[in-house]
């Protein structure tokens, strides 16, 4: 890795989807709204790569092997209280750099973002 050299950064995002389910639904476009504009500048910027929601995790299906084989099953991997609901791929200088980036996510009010080196 050379230094000074943008680096990407995967924002991972993770909310209750039960959470978002019951939420007002003016409060769910506010987000939204506010996740285009964010998106919008970090776009003009050159620092998005690509930025995507996904669909429910009933939508889910997982593949584990066993013995070998393939099993696939439906849902997600685990149960756990928050759920991957999206992602963000940004450049930025460094990890300060993506953690600014990051906590200006409008979805991390509705849970929290992991920030991971992608490895090039």
């Amino acid at each position: 890795m050379k230094r000074g050299c943008p680096m990407k950064y995967l924002c991972l995002i993770y909310s209750d989807e039960r959470r978002i389910e019951t939420m007002p639904r003016t409060e769910v476009e506010a987000v939204m709204r506010d996740c285009e504009t964010v998106v919008g500048t970090l776009r003009t910027s050159g620092k998005l790569i690509a930025a995507n929601r996904l669909k429910p995790t009933a939508l889910a299906t997982t593949i584990r092997f066993e013995n070998g084989k393939p099993s696939i099953t439906d849902g997600p991997f685990a149960e756990t209280k928050e759920q991957l609901g999206g992602f963000w791929l940004i450049d930025a200088k460094d990890l300060d750099e993506a953690l600014s980036i990051a906590s200006r996510m409008p979805p991390a009010r509705l849970g929290c973002v992991e920030v991971r080196p992608i490895s090039e």
